[in-house]
């Protein structure tokens, strides 16, 4: 039997494995998995793993069944997955795991940290192998595969094969993800309501189409001409003045800003007196950064397609503002939207281009429904969050789509039993940064969807050098953390949240 394609983490470490310790009965044996049979659904493998196991590079993982499976729903899919059945201590909860960018990987890593916490664990590849998306050239079914099917059909195959091996279906199923892995949350919560019980989704990339049309912006701009690229030693530049103008303002000088909707520093103020010069910015590198900074608006319908980035995300403008575009970006409308691998960015309409775009893969895409009426209504709960720094994903489409949620819903009220927002300052694309980027979003789900505790506030810690040097709470969206004015501003226990 041909061995699932993996992370290249676990290449070979299968071949030759030894099993160290016995694993406890279940009520099925993991051998009896393979001739499992379920819909549109062919298992590839099938392995006991002992506790110790040198298992994709992890040597600290407790004995668990291996399931790799093959699935497909249409006659063009071929999505690959691998689901982690702890052999004892099984907590009775499935947790699947989201994906990055373009999606084409399984990611022993999430299973791993599962398995770890006594969950039943899974991942996809959404059908495809790859970071980029040729995959979906002249393949809609496997464009739709990656938008949204993949993640509900190793759902639906990972609840089956838990209750194959233990004899019950989980009693509760939880999604984590960040980024592409944050989409497929919201996607899952909007599309399929019954899937999940909690969710996690981390700075989802739900406007799939507007981010990408914004990355085609800052290339534009910043590539208009070689006077208006900004060399990435200047993002520093621009960075420490946007903290100088700003960081006081929430009450405490720290470095970071802990609502950057607050700044509206110019980088005018930069502007080079004379010749260019390290630490300023010249005339061109000044509308560069000012169209960083700002929304995206069709010129004919005045419609804003994507928000700016926030002041404080300087450091990160690489990946947007660097020396090519935006590959995720690019990738869109080279294989999906235009069907040529040859399209050039520079020709980009952003009248007659955003139309096609959003018609062509918006309804595939984009997780923009806020009608969350039927994951709401059984019980749901989601949690989104998102680092204010974040220079890949702009913030504000979290903003955004929290508000379209409150609006069509009936209003914070009847949201907030349900749904919560979480804005993380200082952080960059799904951790790292300035902030208090380490968290557990899964912990604080976990005690809101099985002991009805709310999230009120999310302990946070920033690390420097191995060690915890600050703690904050993150308090959910429109509340910030505010200092009570004593004790020592790195400590959690002297903040509160309270509304802007």
């Amino acid at each position: 039997m041909r061995a699932l394609r993996l992370h290249p983490a676990f290449s070979a470490v299968w071949l030759g494995m030894v099993i160290f310790s016995p694993v406890a009965r279940a009520a099925a044996s993991c051998e009896s998995l393979k001739t499992l049979a379920l819909k549109n659904t062919t298992i590839t493998e099938v392995q006991e793993i002992g506790a110790g196991s040198p298992t994709a590079g992890f040597k600290d993982l407790p004995a668990f069944c291996r399931v790799a499976a093959t699935l497909k729903p249409t006659s063009d899919s071929d999505i690959k997955i691998e689901v982690w059945l702890p052999a004892s201590g099984w907590n009775g909860k499935l947790e699947a795991n989201g994906n990055g960018g373009w999606s084409g990987a399984l990611r022993p890593a999430a299973l791993a940290e599962g398995l770890r916490r006594g969950y039943a664990t899974a991942v996809t590849d959404t059908g495809h192998e790859g970071a980029s998306a040729s995959f979906s050239l002249g393949h809609p079914e496997k464009l739709a595969d990656f938008g949204y099917r993949a993640v509900h059909e190793m759902t639906v195959a990972a609840k089956a094969m838990a209750a194959a091996y233990y004899g019950r279906a989980p009693r509760l199923s939880y999604w984590n993800g960040c980024s592409a892995g944050g989409r497929q949350g919201l996607m899952e919560a909007q599309r399929f309501p019954e899937d999940f019980d909690g969710i996690i989704a981390g700075a989802p990339g739900l406007s799939w189409t507007g981010r990408s049309i914004q990355s085609i912006a800052i290339a534009q701009a910043v590539h208009k001409d070689e006077a208006s690229y900004l060399p990435p030693a200047k993002y520093a530049v621009l960075h420490q003045a946007v903290v100088q103008a700003c960081d006081a303002r929430d009450g405490v000088k720290d470095g970071v800003l802990e609502d950057p909707t607050r700044c509206s520093f110019d980088p005018k103020e930069l502007l080079c007196q004379g010749a260019d010069a390290p630490g300023c910015l010249t005339a061109a590198q000044v509308e560069a950064a000012r169209t960083i900074y700002s929304p995206g608006v069709n010129p004919r319908t005045k419609r804003t397609l994507f928000p700016g980035y926030e002041r404080g995300s300087e450091l990160g403008w690489g990946t947007m503002a660097g020396p090519r575009p935006f590959t995720i970006g690019v990738d869109l409308f080279k294989y999906v939207v235009f069907e040529n691998p040859n399209w050039d960015y520079r020709g980009f309409n952003f009248d007659s281009d955003v139309a096609r775009t959003e018609k062509v893969a918006g309804a595939t895409l984009d997780a923009l429904d806020p009608n969350l009426k039927a994951f709401m209504g059984r019980g749901g709960k989601l949690i989104q969050y998102h680092g204010w720094s974040d220079p890949q994903i702009a913030p504000g489409f979290s903003v955004s789509y929290y508000q379209s949620v409150l609006e069509a819903m009936g209003g914070a009220s009847r949201v907030q039993g349900s749904l919560r927002l979480f804005m993380v300052p200082g952080m960059a694309h799904c951790g790292g940064g300035e902030g208090t980027s380490r968290f557990d979003m899964l912990d604080a789900l976990e005690h809101w969807v099985e002991k009805g505790e709310a999230p009120a506030r999310i302990p946070a810690a920033r690390v420097k050098d191995g060690k915890e040097d600050r703690t904050r709470p993150l308090c959910p969206y429109p509340q910030i953390a505010v200092y009570k004015g004593t004790g020592s501003t790195d400590d959690a226990a002297n903040f509160a949240c309270q509304a802007r």
